[in-house]
This record gives structure tokens, sequence and C-alpha cells, in this order.
């Protein structure tokens, strides 16, 4: 247990060590957390970079090109717009993605009630236990995340590169893909902070005496 300063402005120094401390005591269930997002956001990668792709080899209207988009099943002709089917399974995931940070977080709340009200009877302020649960689920997301970007572009490469051959390099366009990729880690970046109020604010409520005084 670290002691925590009995001033009101704690360093983030000391919240970021604390916060990364809690993760380190509890690896498995923070990397079954981390896969849930990164899986999220690999599917919202994979379909954000694949439709930019397409709609870029769509452009080209080379007729070979062409043929080998018919043969994927990719409709040339309304190319606009996106499947409201993909619409509905990225939302899906993201909001399991969701739901699987906050349950975590608050079991992490849960398991660590002593831990939470000895800090807070050493001088820990509401702001920092806070800060603390903010740390953890950033962390987990913004890792999440960035390895869901990653997993989702080598996959959208792979499977055009399967379908279109050498066209998928040479359309392949660069700016629309890291907007793409810019989506990406801003929704998993978002879900993260949103994932971990709840939590953070019933950790920060509690009374030092009545969590000290939960069993293990």
């Amino acid at each position: 247990m670290q002691t925590i300063p009995e001033q009101g402005n704690v360093p983030w120094s000391t919240v970021i060590r604390t916060g990364l401390g809690g993760i380190r005591r509890r690896v498995g269930r923070t990397v079954v957390t981390m896969l849930g997002v990164v899986l999220a956001i690999a599917l919202l990668s994979y379909m954000l970079a694949t439709g930019n792709m397409t709609r870029s080899m769509t452009a080209l209207n080379d007729p070979a090109l062409n043929t080998l988009l018919q043969k994927a099943g990719v409709d040339i002709l309304q190319m606009t717009g996106r499947d409201p089917s993909t619409t509905l399974l990225i939302v899906l995931s993201l909001a399991t993605c969701l739901a699987g940070i906050v349950n975590s977080m608050l079991m992490s709340v849960s398991e660590r009630l002593k831990e939470i009200g000895t800090m807070k009877c050493l001088g820990a302020t509401d702001a920092f236990i806070v800060k603390i649960y903010f740390v953890e689920s950033l962390f987990v997301g913004v890792l999440g995340t960035l390895c869901g970007m990653l997993t989702g572009l080598i996959v959208s490469l792979a499977v055009c590169g399967w379908n279109y051959g050498g066209f998928a390099l040479r359309c392949f366009p660069v700016l629309n893909v890291l907007g793409s990729l810019a989506i990406s880690f801003a929704v998993g970046v978002l879900i993260s902070a949103l994932a971990a109020m709840a939590p953070a604010l019933w950790a920060a409520k509690q009374e030092p005496v009545s969590a000290m005084r939960i069993d293990e």
C-alpha cells in the first residue's frame, strides 16, 4: 500500500503509479478486458479501412478491377453508403466493449474497497480516487485501441490483397485510411473514458470506515 500525501493536489506521477500498480495486481482481468477492446476496435478499423480502399478502387474504374470487385460481392453502383447490417454489427461490438470495461472496473472497485478506505484515511481525496480509475481504464483502452487499430488494418490489407491483388496497394488511400484510424482511436479512448465514469464515482463515494469493514 502506497502512502498518499495528505494535501489536496496529488502529483499525477503518484496517480499514474498507483493506477498502474492496480493493473499489475490484476493482470488476468486486465488482459481479458483489453482483448474486448482489441476485437471491437479491430472490427471498426477493418470496416472503415476496407470501405475506404474499396471506394478508392471503385473510383479507378478499371475493367479488370471492376470484375474482381463484382466477384467479391461489391456493388459498384452503390458505394456511397454503408451496409446497415455492418453498422449494426459495429455498434453492438462497441457496446459489448463498453459493457466489458464497466464490468471489469466495477469488479476492481469491489475487490479494493479496503484499499480505497485505507487511502482515504491516509488523506486521499475523492478526486484522487477518480483519477486512479480513469488512469487504469485509459491505459487499458489506449493500449487495446492501438492493438485493435493495427490488427484491423493488417486484416484489411490482407483481405483486399487476397481479393484484388496488386490493385489493393495501387489504390491504397493513405489519407483516408489514416483518417479512419484516427476515428477508431478516438472512439476507443472515448469508450474507455465513459466506461470509467460510473465505477470511478462509486469508488470515490465510499466512506473510509465502511469500506475498511468489508471482508476480503
